[in-house]
C-alpha cells in the first residue's frame, strides 16, 4: 500500500516576501485510506556558514563549521493522529511571515561558503511497520525594495600596461589601449549591468574578451574572518582579433539564487564584483576589477 506526501505553495514562483503569509496545500494521494500517527509542518529559515580549507586549514575547516544562525522557524500540526481516506486529501496551511525579536529575513541565495535558505517540510509519522512519509519543498524570499531612488553610478576606464597592478616586468608587456565604461555600478538585481567597451590599439592580437561576475564572502568566527573570491559566471562578449575603435557591448543578466542583494551582517557578508578580462594571443590575461552594489528597487 503506497501512499505519496507532496507540498504545493499556491505561488507559482514561490517567492515571498516578509510579513506576507505562506499558503498552499498537503497532497496526500494513496489507494487505499491510511492510518497515521500525526502529519506535521515545519517552516525552516537558516544561515548556513562554512570556512574555507584555505584559510584556516583543512581540518579545522571540517571542524569549525560555524553554527547555522536560525532567522525563521515554526512547527504546526496539520493533522491529528487518525486516518486519511484513499484517493487525493489536500490539507490547506497558512505561516505567516514573521520574524521574532530584532531578526531579518535574508533573501535567498545560493553560494560558496554563504548559503541562506528557506525549506517547508511536511512529516507524516506511522506506525512500526510501515515507512514514516517525509517531502521537502524550497521557497524563495525576497528583501524589500528599497525606499530611496538608486541614483546611477557610471564608470568610466582606462587599460594600459601603466595602468596595471601586480606586473613582474612591466618591460615585457606589448602596448595596449582598452577604454570603456559601465553605465552603473550600484546595480538593481532585476536589470542587467551595460556597459561599453572599446579596443583603441593593441600591439599583440586579442585572442578573447570576457566579462566575470565574482562573489566576495566573508565569514566570521571566534578564528577570525575568512573572506574568498569564487567565480559565478563567465561570459565572453568578444572573440578573437576585434576591429579597433568599434564599440563592444557590455549586457550581462545577474543569475537568480546565485546573486542576492549586496548584505553586511556581523557574522557574514555577501559582495559582488565584476572583472572585464582580456585574453591576449601570447597568454597574457589582463583584468580589470569592479566593485558592485546590488540591491532590489
Amino acid at each position: 500500500m503506497s501512499a505519496s506526501l507532496d507540498i504545493r505553495l499556491k505561488r507559482a514562483n514561490k517567492v515571498y516576501h516578509e510579513g506576507e503569509v505562506l499558503a498552499g496545500v498537503v497532497a496526500i494521494v494513496s489507494k487505499e485510506a491510511v492510518q497515521h500517527q500525526g502529519i506535521t509542518l515545519t517552516m525552516e529559515g537558516i544561515v548556513n556558514l562554512q570556512l574555507s580549507s584555505k584559510s584556516v586549514g583543512v581540518f579545522e575547516a571540517f571542524y569549525n563549521s560555524v553554527k547555522p544562525i536560525q532567522l525563521i522557524t515554526s512547527n504546526i500540526e496539520v493533522v491529528k493522529q487518525g486516518k486519511v481516506p484513499g484517493g487525493k486529501t489536500e490539507i490547506p496551511f497558512e505561516f505567516p511571515l514573521h520574524t521574532k525579536g530584532n531578526k531579518v529575513l535574508y533573501e535567498t541565495y545560493h553560494g560558496v561558503f554563504v548559503n541562506i535558505q528557506y525549506t517547508l517540510r511536511c512529516d507524516m509519522k506511522r506506525s512500526l511497520l510501515a515507512k514514516d512519509l517525509s517531502k521537502t519543498c524550497e521557497f524563495m524570499v525576497h528583501s524589500l525594495p528599497q525606499k530611496a531612488k538608486l541614483q546611477p553610478t557610471p564608470v568610466d576606464f582606462t587599460i594600459t600596461p601603466e595602468t596595471l597592478q601586480n606586473v613582474r616586468e612591466r618591460s615585457l608587456l606589448p602596448k595596449f589601449l582598452i577604454r570603456g565604461h559601465l553605465d552603473a555600478t550600484n546595480c538593481v538585481i532585476t536589470k542587467p549591468l551595460t556597459g561599453e567597451l572599446v579596443v583603441e590599439s593593441s600591439d599583440v592580437a586579442i585572442k578573447s574578451i570576457e566579462l566575470q561576475l565574482v562573489r566576495v564572502e566573508t565569514c566570521g568566527c571566534a578564528e577570525g574572518y575568512a573572506r574568498d573570491a569564487t567565480e559565478i559566471q563567465n561570459i565572453q562578449i568578444a572573440e578573437g582579433d576585434v576591429c579597433h575603435s568599434l564599440p563592444i557591448p557590455i549586457y550581462m543578466v545577474f543569475p537568480r539564487l546565485f546573486t542576492c542583494p549586496t548584505l553586511e551582517t556581523i557574522n557574514f557578508k555577501v559582495e559582488f564584483e565584476v572583472n572585464v578580462v582580456i585574453v591576449l594571443h601570447d597568454e597574457h590575461l589582463i583584468t580589470e576589477n569592479f566593485p558592485l552594489k546590488l540591491c532590489r528597487a
